[in-house]
């Protein structure tokens, strides 16, 4: 398994940028995809972006405008650079990893892992 855990959420004014980082541990051999989802008040969790061991990214609807995904080499930590924030982007931004490992026994596993959120409050 693999434990995440975010950094970077504040209270901020609109407008310049903001990173998030999330730093991985554990099984992260096995990782092979990182992304941020977030959660706005009264909403669904939705994708913002995704990167995978490869660099290919995805992003939600809409994001890719203001939000901008990277990575270190090795997988460990996944950067989200927040651009030109904005009230609506207020919400509880999670960190993500997906990937596979062998267990004690062998067997093949997989992993859907999330951080505990970090709190972006962007106020006007």
């Amino acid at each position: 398994q693999v434990q995440l855990v975010e950094s970077g959420g504040c209270l901020v004014q609109p407008g310049g940028s903001l990173r998030l980082s999330c730093a991985a541990s554990g099984e992260t051999v096995g990782v092979h995809a990182l992304g941020w989802y977030r959660q706005c008040p009264g909403k669904q969790r939705e994708l913002v972006a995704s990167i995978t061991t490869d660099g290919s990214t995805v992003y939600g609807d809409a994001m890719e405008v203001r939000f901008t995904i990277y990575r270190n080499n090795i997988m460990t930590t996944v950067y989200l650079q927040h651009n030109t924030r904005k009230p609506e982007d207020t919400a509880v931004y999670y960190c993500n990893a997906q990937g596979q490992y062998y267990d004690s026994r062998s067997m093949f596993r997989t992993f859907d892992s999330w951080g505990q959120g970090t709190e972006v409050t962007v106020f006007s």
